[in-house]
């Protein structure tokens, strides 16, 4: 049977999707932990480059033999939000609805996206959540 593998850390970091490079925050955060940062941002590049644009949180899982893993989670709610209004950000002033329009459609297709990675119990309750981000940015739900 196949021992499994010792666990040394865990690095949680939010990159442009096909965008990593050395420089921190990626360099510093992997080289701290002794993992080959070259190769994780040619694996980590390669694997986002049809997310360009798009924020990409990754959580790498590094371990003794200094390889390691990468699982790629969604965009934040706040950026798919940002994406489907076609804004660059959210209003400056919270709950002042001035940062754009989304549909009751995309509010369902972003919960659709990240329910996985919500402690929402149900697709509705996701979208109450994913509604309720809108609202602080600013952004008008409309049916």
């Amino acid at each position: 049977m196949a021992k499994a593998k010792e666990i040394v850390g865990e690095i949680k970091l939010v990159i442009p999707g096909g965008g990593a490079t050395p420089a921190p925050p990626v360099g510093p955060a992997l080289g701290a932990k002794g993992v080959n940062i070259g190769a994780f941002v040619k694996q980590f590049n390669d694997a986002t480059a049809s997310m360009k644009g798009e924020t990409i949180p990754v959580v790498i899982t590094v371990f003794k033999d200094k390889t390691f893993t990468f699982v790629l989670k969604q965009p934040p709610v706040s950026a798919q939000i940002r994406k489907a209004a076609k804004i660059e950000k959210g209003s400056g002033t919270p709950n002042a609805m001035d940062g754009g329009t989304i549909t009751k459609a995309q509010v369902k297709e972003i919960a659709q996206k990240k329910l996985a990675e919500m402690t929402a119990a149900s697709l509705e309750a996701a979208m109450k959540t994913v509604a309720g981000t809108a609202r602080t940015m600013g952004v008008v739900v409309a049916d």
